[in-house]
C-alpha cells in the first residue's frame, strides 16, 4: 500500500494569531508548509514583533505570493515588492514586511514555516 497524506488549510495543525493577520501551519510527514494572511495595515515590527522578541524578522522565507502584495525591506534599506504569482526567497538577514495597499496579502511559506511567529 502507497502511503499518501492528504491535508489542507481548511484545517491546518496549528494557527499563529496576532493582530491584523494569522500563520497557518500544515505538516507533512518532515516538512512544515506555512500559509500568512495579512490584512491591510498590517506590518511585521509592529504586529510580530512582540512575539518573537525581535524587532525584525530573522527567518529565511522560500514562498510564493498568492494574492496581494507586500514590501521587505532590509535593515540597510534594501527593499522589495511581493506581488501575486512572484516566487520568493528572503535571506535569514533582519528584515521589516507589510501590506502594500488594501488588499488582503496571502502567501505560502515552504522554508521557515516552523519557525515563524512561534
Amino acid at each position: 500500500m502507497v502511503d499518501i497524506i492528504l491535508k489542507n488549510f481548511n484545517n491546518p495543525d496549528e494557527i499563529r494569531n496576532f493582530d491584523k493577520g494569522k500563520f497557518e501551519l500544515v505538516k507533512l510527514k518532515d516538512m512544515t508548509i506555512g500559509r500568512a494572511s495579512y490584512e491591510p495595515g498590517w506590518k511585521w515590527s509592529i504586529n510580530v514583533s512582540p512575539l518573537s522578541g525581535t524587532e525584525f524578522c530573522e527567518v529565511e522565507h522560500l514562498g510564493m505570493v498568492i494574492s496581494g502584495s507586500a514590501t521587505v525591506a532590509f535593515k540597510n534599506g534594501e527593499t522589495h515588492i511581493l506581488k501575486e504569482g512572484d516566487l520568493f526567497y528572503v535571506p535569514p538577514e533582519p528584515h521589516d514586511s507589510w501590506v502594500v495597499g488594501d488588499e488582503k496579502y496571502i502567501s505560502l511559506h515552504f522554508l521557515g514555516a516552523e519557525i515563524y511567529a512561534d
